[in-house]
């Protein structure tokens, strides 16, 4: 695996205790356990990762440098219970881990959306990490951190977007020959107007397969739109 995936952004010493922002926002949690819920999501910038397929470009770059303080008084005053850390990577920046645990602290439910590329072992046992196993499909799937499998708990949650019938096959066997259903759930998501969802259903009841598929509630809701 690359090191550039295990590396983590730099913090200048003048913004210690302070994270790159790409956006705060309140809408419906789209997607995994949560899905449904009103929630906060807190977008940092940068990603390390150029999946082909990816809905958030916009915060590979920009943003605007925040303290916790800050991110917290903006968090709170959604008054929520959930609140989704994510990205591009979150974990690129590596003031990402003590944000989740104030976050924890301050009483929310948290959960993080990360690549299967980064380390999630020091994240807080807290939080809920749903890890994006990256597919062919995607260009990055020699990027995928396998070693996390071993730290992954039934708190946490798998994710396999799937850009094609051949995505599906390839994360079909990662299911089967490693067991992930025994390792946490496992969610399979057809790409946005990429994989016709009624397929993706069929195939995983033909295939008897131990996962839930999942749709992405907030493209069904107001369509490909960022911030939502």
């Amino acid at each position: 695996m690359s090191e550039t995936a295990q590396k983590t952004a730099p913090v200048p010493a003048s913004r210690e205790g302070m994270l790159k922002i790409s956006e705060i926002f309140h809408s419906l949690q789209g997607e995994a356990r949560a899905t449904g819920w009103p929630t906060v999501f807190i977008r940092l910038t940068g990603c390390p990762l150029r999946c082909v397929y990816c809905d958030s470009e916009y915060a590979f770059f920009g943003g605007e440098w925040m303290h916790f303080d800050d991110i917290l008084a903006a968090t709170a005053q959604y008054a929520v219970r959930h609140v989704c850390v994510t990205g591009g990577e979150p974990l690129a920046q590596g003031r990402c881990f003590p944000l989740l645990e104030r976050l924890c602290d301050a009483g929310y439910e948290v959960s993080l959306e990360t690549s299967g590329a980064m380390d999630v072992s020091a994240v807080d046992a807290r939080v809920s990490r749903v890890v994006d196993v990256k597919t062919p499909a995607s260009g990055e799937a020699a990027r995928n951190r396998w070693e996390n499998l071993e730290v992954l708990t039934a708190k946490d949650q798998l994710k396999f977007v799937l850009a094609s019938e051949q995505d599906y096959q390839w994360a079909r066997e990662q299911v089967q020959a490693r067991q992930l259903d025994q390792v946490c759930e496992v969610l399979f998501s057809p790409v946005w107007e990429a994989v016709n969802p009624t397929d993706l259903a069929e195939w995983v009841l033909a295939d008897r397969l131990p996962v839930r598929v999942q749709l992405q509630l907030h493209k069904l809701l107001w369509g490909d739109l960022p911030g939502k």
